[in-house]
């Protein structure tokens, strides 16, 4: 830790809360639009718009797969400063294909190669536990997390304000953040893995992602977090699957309206990871936090699901941000458990993880929300997406209650 001078610190935390906040405004710039031109593509069924943004989920999640322990694998070897940087510069080239594609499959391909360029936020994970005390690190993550929230504050506003006037303004505006990104990170970012640190070499097999999962087997207990982390992630997948279908088949809502109201998500959430996780964590310790914030998504998402207007579906929102207390919490717990070596393979892990449950979750949700929607369902439901997301939280705060006792006490 000490290999790294305050000063340093500092412009290394502010350059990657900044770059994960351009990154997810690049991302979610294009999460109101990106539906309704698939949906233009296949003709103007939403039935048939719902399989292929599941598919397009998937495929992302299927590229961040594969790609996320290879990025942390090669941050461990070579440093954090390189993997983040191409990836930015990545990410731009892959919204400026998406925004010149004409026929589904160039869309689908630039949606794959979106997956793999935006595995970065795995290092950037590890860059925050290199840099930053174990005891401080919660607060760090939630800050973090903040920036996540500020980049759904403003990209799916904006976007829904560009994809009014053209629908695939959005990919440009996106791939002009992601570039800017890069340049700025060129000139500002310091390296936080000094030589002597580093891995002495590129492991393969570590680096694909079977392997790369046997550490949240192996390592000490990690591997009961890691099905919280598992759990949660499938669990919030409803939303960039289903949240734009549902929301305009229940309640009529446009890309503007959409936007907006990603937005109000967005802003909630980053006040809950800027301010109270800073401010509660420290408090009530990083097991209450894990609790409070599930039983809060359980609610938030069943809420969402029941609510018969869109007004309703609204008030769900500040309840639903406070299951932003888990996550940040969580990442504490597990980053303690694990060498300072191993922080970059842990978050590649931890990324396959996240986009193994991105493998199914598209596909499974927007099935669930066909089969309740279709000609003949087993019941009219048009929130069972939700509903299904709230009973996964449900599963993740039993597992949770064990898996962040002290290990001590086991």
């Amino acid at each position: 830790m000490d290999a790294v001078a305050p000063a340093r610190r500092r412009a290394g935390l502010v350059f990657i809360w900044i770059t994960v906040a351009l990154d997810i405004l690049a991302i979610g710039v294009v999460i109101p639009v990106l539906p309704h031109l698939i949906k233009q593509f296949v003709g103007g069924s939403i039935e048939t718009a719902a399989w292929w943004v599941g598919a397009f989920g998937s495929a992302f999640a299927l590229a961040q797969f594969l790609a996320s322990p290879v990025q942390g694998a090669l941050s461990d070897r070579f440093g954090r400063r390189p993997v983040v940087l191409l990836s930015n510069l990545g990410l731009a080239l892959d919204f400026v294909l998406m925004a010149l594609a004409n026929t589904l499959p160039l869309l689908f391909l630039g949606r794959v190669l979106a997956g793999l360029t935006s595995a970065s936020i795995a290092t950037a994970n590890a860059y925050i536990a290199d840099i930053t005390p174990a005891r401080q690190r919660a607060g760090a993550f939630g800050l973090l997390g903040a920036a996540f929230g500020l980049g759904f504050v403003l990209g799916p506003a904006l976007g829904g304000v560009l994809g009014e006037i053209d629908v695939r303004l959005p990919f440009w505006v996106a791939a002009g953040l992601s570039f800017a990104n890069f340049l700025y990170g060129f000139f500002v970012l310091p390296e936080s893995l000094p030589p002597e640190r580093r891995s002495p070499r590129f492991d393969v097999q570590r680096a694909n992602p079977l392997g790369a999962l046997r550490l949240l087997r192996d390592a000490r207990g990690v591997a009961g977090l890691a099905g919280v982390v598992f759990l949660s992630q499938l669990a919030h997948y409803v939303l960039p699957s289903v949240y734009v279908l549902y929301t305009d088949y229940r309640y009529g809502w446009s890309e503007l309206d959409v936007g907006l109201t990603l937005g109000l998500v967005g802003l909630c959430n980053a006040f809950v990871q800027a301010v109270l996780v800073r401010r509660l964590v420290p408090r009530i310790g990083e097991r209450r936090a894990v609790g409070i914030g599930l039983a809060s998504g359980i609610a938030g998402f069943a809420w969402m699901g029941l609510a018969p207007s869109g007004a309703l579906f609204l008030l769900s929102v500040p309840l639903m941000a406070l299951w932003g207390l888990a996550g940040p919490a969580t990442q504490s717990l597990v980053t303690q458990r694990v060498a300072p070596e191993l922080q970059g393979r842990l978050q590649g892990s931890l990324a396959s993880l996240v986009s193994t449950a991105g493998i199914f979750g598209p596909f499974l949700f927007t099935a669930i929300f066909r089969l309740f929607i279709g000609e003949r369902p087993p019941m009219y439901l048009p929130g069972a997406a939700f509903l299904f997301s709230a009973g996964l939280l449900g599963a993740a705060w039993l597992l949770a209650h064990r898996a962040t006792r002290p290990l001590a006490a086991r």
